[in-house]
């Protein structure tokens, strides 16, 4: 007979680190509860996605981005919302999936949240990986007034908390608030998250790198030299080739084992295909808190001042040394 082991829940956790959240009154732990919930009802809808008619395929419409927004983007989102509004926990909400910061009336909350609700939601179609980012900012406006965008326009390194859920062969919910990284593993039997990644830290160093290869003509030419030093036979190279198209799934496996991502800019993305605000920066904060480096090449992501909404930046996220050797590459070759 085995035993299984026991960990500590998603909720005790929060509880017993609310020491770390400045100025706690436990509005940030009902913010990242409402999170969780929500969480937990896109998992169950993403994996009856099959079974159910009208929830995969595309909606027809666009999003602010230009791209075509999937029916599942569009659930993900507005149960999102939903679970946030319902709660008074935030006083505005952004989303990759609206044009316009959503304000909600009457609440005095101090805290804000960026979402990309269904990162990858390509992919569901088929199958594969996707998952949620989210990042939360406490308010530079005064509580009681109307947010406004400056709420939102925050450098990364103001963030106050940041996470993200993949949904896979199990579904993990993994997040910092700035005293390291922590994943959480759902328990579909019982609905409930339990600790099963703590401390989780980026190799210094890996052998995956993970970039569209596909587009290798329109990349930088330092990039072009990287991917040059990745596939040459020399020491512990060359290295592995491995991408899904989600930058959730890539980066929790590379996080894991060690490895590199790469989305730069190029002549089809000439400032670079990810959103600063709802995935570099929540995404580049998780990287720091476990050890690793994210840049858009030339600069710390999480100091860059973002001037609009819905910015694009090249990333370059991973094990340390990657990234330092990757911007070595770059340094070749200055910023236009």
């Amino acid at each position: 007979m085995t035993t299984q082991k026991t960990h500590q829940t998603l909720g005790e956790f929060i509880i017993q680190n609310q020491q770390h959240f400045e100025y706690s009154t436990g509005e940030l732990s009902r913010l990242l509860s409402a999170i969780k919930l929500a969480s937990k009802l896109v998992n169950r809808e993403v994996n009856k996605a099959g079974l159910v008619e009208d929830i995969l395929g595309d909606l027809g419409t666009e999003n602010i981005q230009g791209e075509v927004q999937k029916k599942l983007d569009v659930f993900a989102n507005d149960l999102f919302i939903r679970a946030l509004t319902k709660r008074d926990v935030v006083c505005g909400i952004a989303s990759e999936e609206n044009e316009f910061f959503i304000p909600i009336e009457g609440k005095t909350s101090k805290y804000v949240v960026l979402m990309d609700p269904l990162d990858g939601s390509s992919n569901a179609d088929v199958n594969v990986t996707v998952g949620t980012i989210f990042s939360i900012y406490k308010r530079v406006t005064p509580v009681g007034t109307p947010v406004q965008l400056e709420d939102f326009l925050q450098p990364g390194n103001q963030q106050v908390a940041a996470g993200y859920v993949v949904y896979g062969l199990s579904t993990m919910l993994v997040y910092t608030t700035g005293h390291g990284v922590n994943g959480f593993t759902l328990d579909p039997s019982i609905g409930t998250y339990y600790l099963s990644h703590p401390n989780m830290q980026y190799p210094k160093d890996g052998t995956i790198y993970s970039i569209n290869e596909g587009n290798y003509v329109h990349f930088p030419q330092g990039v072009k030299d990287y991917l040059k030093y990745c596939q040459a036979l020399e020491g512990d190279r060359p290295y592995t080739s491995r991408y899904i198209g989600s930058l959730v799934s890539d980066f929790h496996r590379n996080m894991l084992k060690g490895g590199i991502y790469i989305y730069p800019s190029g002549t089809r993305t000439p400032k670079g295909k990810l959103r600063l605000l709802y995935e570099c920066n929540p995404i580049a904060f998780l990287t720091e808190q476990a050890g690793g480096k994210a840049t858009d090449g030339y600069r710390r992501i999480l100091d860059i001042k973002a001037t609009e909404l819905h910015q694009r930046v090249p990333f370059f996220c991973g094990s340390a040394n990657m990234v330092d050797k990757v911007g070595e590459f770059m340094a070749k070759y200055p910023e236009k």
